[in-house]
């Protein structure tokens, strides 16, 4: 009774959802539009005109507000008001719509409003091939007992395509073996599990390892595919692995920890007895061969201990394949990692490395510039490898960090100068902040490479030479040397004479100078006599760029030498003669002075002293010569039997070193007294007129020495006042005449040396060294180029 009221009110409610559903439909216009769009579209793509498939105008659609109902996520689709175009808004993945779901239908749901009208539109979403089949991992380790009868099936783990139809997997392949066979099951949508059936019998001694490639194949066009590496294990019958007893072993152990520190001790049990249950420990298979040079496991207990150098710059930590393997025949293993981190301790300097350098640098570079680029590490950790840079020395470098951490410049901090030093080694000093501190000494040598920035000196200033007269032509007289603290062709220098057309250098003409070497040549002979001294100046000019110069003045006096023959002033005859007659009473007395004979020598010094001798005379007993002053003296009385008249030859000489001379004849007549009276008043107007041109001469003579020597004077203390270092003339001139010109002799006495300032003198006159009235004590002090006599 209860089933069949039941049934009555179903049938009840059914027709009265049929006679709503016709009513909406003759009220309420519906229809359903269907379209088909691939996936991985572009945004904006048109899916369809819905205003022309529904037969509307398109003007209907914005009046009518024409929309689709969504629900709360981003729509896929939006329709174009005015043109009534469904576009795509955003990229469509089929898998991630529909996912497996075949086919991939998206229902949208459209209303058009006054009157109301719900149009169904359904877009089918079309599968491409973009995914290729893909196994959970790249390699499955199948292991097998050599006791597994033919025919065993041992199920593979299976591929996944997120493709659907016919670009999902289709079919599997096996890499050929005669051991095994594939099998594939289809378990309904689009599932395929293979298996791997046994087809021979496993022999373990025979072949104890397969390695097989199953390869998944989707229908695409081009097909794509995925494989997986399957290991067959061959194992003897032994059904308990060992299983560890900590999920994971994890320890911590300081850097240089000494050998023989215990780690670390795993532990693993076995629920087989006998061999198969006991354990024996060992590195696995994959560890590296310098992890087992650092640790060592004892294969009874499962100790990890420190056998190598445990050093934290080369390895942080370790994890370490730990595998328990069991005594069985065929041994059950379990493998397990062990993660062993190392603690850093200060135990490394700091490393300075040079990444680039600049071996020389000019001494005008500018400051700031970069001389070298330095890197520092330090292969500790954290405190221990934070590094302090400083330069030990006191140099004119510094260190200027660079933008790069750990990366620094050494640039020049103060002016150099390469003549006051050449080189300096610089030394960086590194340090780190651990404790113990650790630092790090780098030399570098910087080289200091020359501009042109000191001109040539010359040795001295001024120069001062001393040449003697009669000098051979194009024979080196002097030299002057420059030098250059500067370097290379800086310091090459070339020597020129200044021709400047004023003054004394109008003599630099009659000389010539070596430019590389600086001696001076005399183009010329001088002679002393016409030329006492000149001045002239020489240039030295560097080869650097651009060329730096000096001058010099050098002062040169001519010194000199004996060629001048004396020359004999009195007597002379009126054929220019050196000739006289002289007439004397026979009554003189012994002393008589009968005459004098006067000479001049253009020489000076020794070359100029004359010494006078009879050369020849009648008779020695009656005549007598000064040989310092020539006067000519009776010796003693004439008598009757004296001749009236005798000749005398008076031989003038100088005191050169080759000695030249020159003779003169006086005539003297012996006559009686009354008759010298008469000549004597003759004689008397005519040795006036003598007198008087002779002093004329001499006044000449006189005067140009007077003159030389006052400009010898002049130039002397001219040059007392350009320099410090003083010097003195070997010759001073004096205008003092007494017969002969005015000399002068130097002389030392003791560690004294005198020069004597006088009248003409013989050398054999009498000097007197603690007498100095007219002599003047020199210092003894030679010049540079003096020559002495």
């Amino acid at each position: 009774m209860e089933q069949r009221g039941s049934t009555a009110w179903r049938e009840l409610w059914f027709c009265f959802t049929l006679v709503f559903v016709l009513d909406f439909l003759c009220n309420g216009a519906s229809a359903q539009i269907r379209y088909s769009i691939s996936e991985e579209v572009q945004r904006e793509t048109v899916v369809g005109n819905i205003a022309k498939d529904l037969g509307l105008d398109k003007s209907a659609l914005k009046d009518r507000r024409y929309r689709i109902v969504s629900g709360s996520t981003e729509p896929l689709f939006l329709v174009n008001q005015d043109d009534g175009i469904l576009y795509v808004k955003r990229g469509i993945d089929r898998e991630e719509v529909c996912e497996r779901t075949s086919p991939c239908l998206i229902n949208l749901k459209t209303v058009l409003e006054n009157p109301l009208e719900i149009h169904y539109v359904v877009v089918e979403v079309l599968d491409v091939n973009d995914h290729a089949p893909v196994f959970p991992e790249k390699e499955k380790r199948l292991e097998i007992s050599e006791s597994a009868l033919t025919g065993a099936r041992f199920q593979l783990q299976a591929a996944h395509d997120e493709d659907v139809g016919q670009f999902t997997i289709q079919q599997y392949r096996l890499s050929p073996n005669e051991y095994f066979r594939l099998e594939v099951k289809d378990r309904g949508e689009d599932r395929k599990v293979p298996f791997l059936v046994l087809q021979k019998q496993l022999d373990r001694e025979t072949v104890g390892q397969f390695k097989l490639r199953l390869t998944a194949v989707d229908g695409g066009k081009p097909v794509k595919s995925g494989n997986i590496d399957i290991i067959v294990v061959v194992l003897d019958v032994n059904d308990n692995s060992p299983v560890f007893t900590n999920e994971m072993y994890s320890s911590t152990l300081k850097e240089n920890a000494p050998a023989g520190t215990v780690v670390i001790q795993v532990n693993a049990t076995d629920m087989d007895i006998g061999a198969n249950g006991e354990i024996v420990y060992s590195f696995g298979h994959e560890v590296d061969s310098k992890v087992m040079n650092v640790f060592s496991i004892d294969s009874n207990t499962g100790e990890i201990k420190v056998t190598g150098q445990i050093d934290f710059e080369q390895s942080k930590s370790y994890e370490i394949d730990i595998q328990a393997s069991d005594k069985g025949q065929v041994p059950l293993t379990a493998d397990k990692s062990v993660m062993i981190t190392i603690i850093d301790i200060n135990d490394n300097e700091p490393v300075i490395e040079l990444t680039s350098f600049s071996s020389s640098i000019k001494e005008d570079s500018n400051l700031g510039t970069t001389v070298a680029l330095i890197s520092v590490s330090d292969l500790d950790y954290g405190v221990n490898g934070k590094v302090i840079c400083t330069i030990k020395e006191k140099v004119p470098f510094g260190l200027a960090p660079s933008l790069q951490e750990n990366m620094y410049a050494i640039v020049t901090r103060s002016q150099l100068d390469r003549e006051s030093v050449s080189q300096f080694d610089v030394t960086v000093i590194a340090k780190d902040s651990g404790d113990p501190i650790f630092s790090t000494e780098k030399t570098i040598s910087v080289v200091i490479s020359d501009v042109n920035d000191n001109i040539p000196e010359f040795s001295s200033n001024p120069y001062v030479f001393y040449i003697t007269e009669n000098n051979s032509p194009g024979a080196s007289v002097c030299a002057v040397n420059a030098f250059d603290c500067d370097e290379r062709e800086n310091a090459v220098i070339s020597y020129h004479i200044s021709r400047e057309a004023s003054g004394d250098n109008k003599f630099s003409s009659f000389l010539n100078i070596n430019s590389e070497n600086g001696d001076i040549l005399a183009l010329k002979s001088f002679d002393f006599e016409t030329l006492k001294t000149f001045q002239f100046q020489v240039v030295a000019t560097d080869s650097g760029t651009p060329s730096l110069s000096s001058n010099v003045t050098v002062h040169v006096f001519i010194l000199d030498q004996n060629d001048n023959a004396p020359v004999i002033l009195y007597p002379l005859s009126s054929n220019g003669s050196a000739e006289g007659v002289e007439e004397i009473p026979r009554n003189v007395n012994a002393g008589h002075l009968v005459t004098k004979v006067r000479a001049y020598d253009a020489d000076i010094g020794y070359n100029g002293w004359l010494l006078f001798s009879l050369q020849e005379v009648t008779d020695h007993s009656l005549f007598g010569l000064d040989r310092y002053t020539g006067q000519i003296r009776t010796l003693r009385s004439f008598t009757e039997t004296d001749e009236a008249e005798h000749k005398l030859v008076i031989l003038v000489k100088d005191n050169g070193n080759v000695s030249l001379s020159a003779t003169a004849t006086v005539i003297v007549k012996v006559v009686e007294p009354k008759e010298a009276f008469a000549a004597s008043d003759v004689k008397s107007a005519t040795n006036d007129e003598e007198e008087n041109n002779v002093t004329f001469y001499l006044m000449i003579t006189l005067g140009s020495v007077s003159t030389l020597f006052l400009i010898s004077i002049i130039v002397l203390i001219a040059m007392q006042c350009s320099k410090s270092t003083e010097y003195t003339s070997k010759y001073l001139q004096e205008t003092n005449y007494d017969g002969t010109l005015c000399h002068s002799i130097q002389y030392r006495s003791g560690e004294k040396r005198y020069m004597l300032v006088g009248p003409r003198m013989s050398v054999g006159s009498t000097i007197v060294p603690g007498s100095h009235a007219n002599t003047l004590m020199l210092p003894d002090r030679r010049t540079p180029g003096e020559v002495r006599s």
